[in-house]
């Protein structure tokens, strides 16, 4: 199994290659650390915990349909991840 280290420095990885106007989707986190289907299927749960972990730390915004979500509202559905913006959170 993938350890906590590894998808957070995957997350932080691929949303500084990306930027901050830019941003990715956990699944490519996933299928950059497992890429057999059913391998990076089993790290969407771990990947989304570490993105808000990350959130919560300041390191990354979760975005749901566009948006930055706080990091104390429960996310749910679909959500992308992104290198936070110069001054804080948009």
């Amino acid at each position: 199994m993938t350890s906590p280290e590894a998808i957070t420095t995957e997350i932080l990885r691929q949303t500084a290659l990306r930027g901050p106007d830019k941003s990715i989707c956990p699944s490519e986190v996933a299928r950059a650390l497992a890429p057999e289907e059913e391998a990076w299927r089993r790290l969407m749960g771990p990947i989304r915990a570490a993105a808000i972990r990350l959130a919560r730390a300041g390191q990354l915004e979760v975005l749901r349909k566009g948006k930055p979500v706080g990091p104390e509202t429960e996310i749910r559905g679909v959500i992308r991840l992104r290198a936070p913006r110069e001054g804080g959170a948009a």
